[in-house]
């Protein structure tokens, strides 16, 4: 081809990009693009987001990356569907080149904007960058998408291969094109958002802040299965939000993963890993397959359910939000999301199991509040882990599956470290009560200055009361699903 498009959009990479690469090697001159879409920022309740301000400093770096290749970013503030024809037409592009997305949005999205290039005789492409596998590369041997997690994994590694996590560098032998109408990324102020504490919480936007975050994991991983689970360690990879926007190749990921020994007999923290990026696919494939997920449950049984209403669920998922529940770890894992944006991954299975099965109030509320406060939102593993929890999803935990927020909280936090960082007012609460404050008698609560229903709330639920509640509620399932 003459010269094509490459539109970026969760992808905010030059290097091992699908899209990207195939570009180049299949046209003369490439072009760069990113839209700032109006339909997605229209959207969002605040005008500071953190997700808006790391993708806008991610695409100065892209920028600068792009410039010393001898190429450009060209960036429009939006409507997609409008934008891209517009620019592919001004630019006289025979092909406009982009990586898949899964979400039912994105996908009525792209194909307004391959019709209107139709009209203009102009090709739209797209090709697999967020996943490792998708489409029907594993299925199983009916031909039909996998529900269970186990096959699945047992399936995706059986049909991995090493083509599979190959990096697309060094297949080029096009060039970019240095487009004099690129005259740099906009200001958030230009976009109508304003600055965030993005910095301040130590986050390094772009490809150089994912690679320094993959450097430091790789120092750890052989560690990962024994402390991933620890909120107070730093046991994970931290790299969910590099993930979202495509500062990070998935590919690279796996690489990476099966050189520290995912395959091999010893890797257990590799291979452990790994699982959680097959989960990624897996989830992944759920939302292309079976769409309905992203506004139902994936058992139709389950939407039966009876969830609680009225202004008492109101108050009670205002607590929740709030971290006012009364359960420390609870209250110290909802204190973590709304003041930095993140939340550690068994935190979000204890908050979620505690909003559905411990206050009754329906999944897709708690699913909302994740997405508008995540820095790592994506709807995909954010609904995946959200019916998991209420066991709506597919190979969710089972119903009667219900997590104990006290021992919860004694087994993965066991001396309080967290708890006690995000809630400073149980900072002189003995060791042996800060997974229950309330447990201490008058004497013992005076002694530490922190009195249960002044100091700190109590529990607004008694969690054995509240279990045979959810089983309750959760019978209708029963009787659905009996012949």
């Amino acid at each position: 081809m003459d010269s094509i498009l490459v539109w970026f959009r969760r992808d905010l990479r030059d290097t091992d990009h699908a899209a990207l690469g195939e570009a180049l090697r299949r046209g003369r001159r490439v072009h760069c693009a990113f839209i700032f879409e109006r339909e997605i920022l229209d959207a969002l309740e605040q005008r500071s987001d953190r997700r808006v301000e790391f993708i806008g400093a991610s695409l100065v770096e892209l920028d600068t990356a792009l410039r010393q290749r001898g190429g450009a970013l060209l960036v429009r503030h939006g409507w997609a569907a409008a934008e891209i024809p517009q620019l592919a037409k001004e630019l006289g592009v025979s092909a406009v080149f982009v990586n898949r997305d899964y979400e039912p949005q994105a996908k009525r999205r792209d194909a307004a904007v391959r019709d209107a290039l139709a009209a203009d005789g102009i090709a739209f492409e797209s090709f697999k960058d967020q996943a490792v596998l998708d489409g029907d590369e594993v299925l199983t041997l009916a031909g039909r998408p996998f529900t269970v997690f186990t096959p699945y994994k047992n399936a995706w590694l059986k049909r991995l291969s090493e083509d599979d996590w190959q990096s697309y560098e060094g297949r080029a032998c096009g060039a970019l094109a240095p487009d004099q109408a690129a005259t740099g990324v906009p200001s958030l102020a230009n976009i109508g958002f304003a600055s965030t504490d993005l910095r301040a919480l130590g986050i390094v936007p772009g490809m150089s802040g994912g690679q320094k975050l993959l450097t430091d994991f790789l120092g750890r991983i052989a560690r990962y299965h024994q402390q991933r689970d620890f909120p107070a360690l730093k046991g994970v990879s931290y790299l969910s939000l590099h993930l979202r926007f495509g500062t990070v190749s998935i590919r690279q990921l796996v690489a990476k993963a099966i050189a520290a020994g995912a395959l091999r007999e010893g890797g257990e923290g590799a291979a452990t890993w790994l699982s959680e990026l097959v989960w990624r696919d897996f989830y992944f494939m759920i939302l292309d397959r079976f769409p309905h997920v992203a506004e139902r449950a994936f058992k139709p049984a389950y939407d039966a359910i009876e969830w609680e209403q009225g202004p008492d669920a109101d108050e009670a998922f205002a607590a929740w939000c709030a971290g006012r529940t009364g359960y420390p770890l609870v209250d110290a894992a909802m204190r973590q999301l709304n003041s930095t944006g993140y939340m550690h991954n068994r935190l979000r299975m204890l908050v979620a199991s505690f909003l559905t099965k411990d206050l009754g109030v329906d999944w897709r509320r708690g699913e909302a509040y994740f997405a508008g406060r995540l820095n790592d939102f994506d709807l995909a593993a954010n609904n995946g882990g959200w019916q998991w929890a209420a066991s709506s999803g597919c190979d969710a935990q089972p119903y009667f599956r219900i997590f104990n927020p006290v021992t919860q909280s004694e087994r993965f936090d066991p001396a309080g470290r967290f708890i006690r960082r995000y809630l400073p007012e149980l900072a002189a609460v003995p060791e042996r009560f800060i997974h229950a404050p309330w447990r201490m008698t008058a004497l013992e609560q005076a002694a530490c200055a922190v009195i249960v229903g002044r100091d700190t709330p109590a529990p607004m639920v008694d969690h054995q009361q509240a279990r045979r509640r959810t089983l309750a509620r959760y019978a209708v399932v029963k009787r659905l699903a009996a012949p």
